[in-house]
């Protein structure tokens, strides 16, 4: 199957500063080396104090429409994905579209399903686009991700996100084809007032991840009567370094297709960005004529699959600053600042 549309360009943002697993277990004692030698997770990105899910998503927004070089009022559509958006009433796609001068006449929401709602927006565009609605259409995940002092999830939880034009001309990368697996279950959440997220512990492994992961996966291959050795590259999201590669094994995918985008041991996870910067750190080194499937997964629970074909068009593409490079510019911060970062303290 070929759907004839796909990625025009794409940016990534990760905020600069770093704070070690090492040193926030420093923190936290003799248990908490247990939690982070379980994570596979040595640093982690944390954004500045100026710097939100908004201010990430312009920043990725606007590398990929320079990078394309689309004119942003051709942009018919603006989504953002993401579980840490700055306002709980009013949207960040507003915000982004009027900050790359797209215009007053495109269409845009706010997406949330965990970390899969910035690939819920490039199905979206994608429809949009295919029924002839819009020729452009802007999917962002972006995340400034929260965990409370101590849990698990701050050794993980992370800061950062992609941006992705999606249309039919000048591709650099043609999705051929996606699938969706979704049931209710409920391995994390936060309700409404509530500062930080709780998690089911392991119940967020096989009933929630791994399930959702490896239908999504296998859904996408039968559907489009494709198997692992057709793919030079898999993506998965990356809640953390051990999940996706034992989700890789057990597809049938080995380390050399999914090493280059396994980013999370060293920004950890982005939540809404983690397998759209994975699929960008990918589409950094790729070739014409080969094949990437990107799955992500969102709590609560469901997964988004993508097979994706790279195009002639990626040899001219502007790749440059990379994925990596991104990565290893990274400046390393304590514990101290970094709560004052993350407005951890908190005066009642």
């Amino acid at each position: 199957m070929t759907l004839n549309a796909g990625i025009v360009s794409y940016g990534t943002h990760i905020p600069k500063y770093r704070i070690s697993s090492d040193e926030i277990a420093r923190i936290w004692g003799e248990n908490a080396e247990i939690i982070k030698n379980g994570l596979g997770v040595y640093q982690k990105a944390v954004p500045d104090v100026d710097e939100d899910t908004a201010t990430i998503a312009v920043e990725a927004a606007r590398e990929a429409i320079n990078r394309g070089n689309i004119h942003p009022q051709d942009i018919g559509a603006v989504y953002v994905g993401s579980e840490s958006h700055p306002y709980v009433v009013k949207p960040t796609s507003t915000i982004v579209g009027e900050a790359i001068s797209a215009g007053n006449d495109f269409y845009s929401a706010d997406l949330e399903f965990a970390c899969k709602a910035g690939t819920a927006g490039l199905q979206i565009c994608l429809s949009m686009i295919l029924s002839g609605m819009i020729d452009y259409g802007l999917a962002i995940g972006a995340d400034t991700s929260q965990g409370a002092p101590g849990d698990a999830l701050e050794y993980s939880a992370s800061a950062g996100g992609a941006a992705y034009i999606l249309g039919k001309r000048d591709l650099i990368a043609e999705i051929e084809d996606t699938y969706s697996f979704a049931t209710d279950t409920p391995d994390f959440w936060r309700r409404e007032g509530q500062p930080y997220p709780k998690h089911g512990g392991r119940f967020t492994g096989l009933p929630a991840y791994f399930r959702h992961v490896i239908s999504a996966a296998k859904g996408l291959m039968d559907k489009s009567g494709l198997n692992p050795s057709d793919f030079d590259y898999a993506v998965f999201h990356q809640p953390n370094g051990k999940f996706p590669v034992r989700a890789a094994k057990t597809l049938g995918f080995n380390m050399e297709r999914i090493k280059h985008g396994l980013v999370v041991p060293h920004i950890g996870n982005t939540y809404s960005g983690s397998s759209l910067i994975g699929l960008a750190a990918i589409l950094d080194i790729a070739k014409p004529s080969e094949r990437i499937l990107m799955v992500s997964f969102g709590s609560g629970a469901g997964s988004d699959a993508f097979s994706i074909t790279v195009e002639d068009g990626i040899e001219s593409f502007r790749r440059n600053p990379s994925v990596w490079d991104k990565i290893r510019k990274g400046v390393s911060i304590d514990y101290g600042i970094y709560v004052k970062m993350r407005k951890k303290i908190r005066v009642k």
